[in-house]
């Protein structure tokens, strides 16, 4: 037998195995009502509430390794390339925020909460005060 045939055979196995577990899972679905499989359909464009059961646990499940840059923002100014050679050790820039505000919390850019600062076994943190809603990010991404 040659190489060729044994690889056509295994393809063939394979293809059988895979169309097989397809059939199940239709019969299985179709026994709870729930829509047939769609082989182009991404987990994560599966409407919610559609699909086997579990697969809202799957799909988040997909997300919550993706690593994000979560920065802390006291404030902003604007300054000089000049002015900014200029600092040293010691040096003071004003910026626009008052002493006492709440400072952002941004992820990936996007202003996501407010908070204020603590110190906690001699390491600063930040304790969140207030979480933006979605609707309010969307407001604050329209207006810039």
């Amino acid at each position: 037998m040659s190489t060729e045939s044994t690889d056509t055979m295994n393809d063939d196995s394979v293809s059988d195995d895979w169309a097989q577990a397809l059939e199940e899972q239709a019969s299985t679905e179709q026994a709870d009502s729930a829509p047939a499989f769609d082989g182009n359909a991404s987990p994560l464009t599966t409407p919610p509430g559609g699909g086997a059961s579990g697969a809202p646990v799957q799909d988040i499940q997909m997300v919550l390794d993706i690593p994000v840059q979560l920065s802390v923002e006291l404030g902003r100014t604007r300054v000089p390339i000049k002015y900014i050679l200029q600092l040293a050790q010691g040096s003071i820039v004003e910026l626009d925020a008052l002493a006492g505000e709440p400072m952002d919390v941004l992820i990936n850019g996007y202003l996501i909460a407010q908070g204020e600062v603590v110190v906690v076994n001699d390491k600063f943190g930040i304790r969140l005060t207030d979480i933006v809603t979605p609707s309010e990010r969307m407001r604050r991404v329209s207006r810039t």
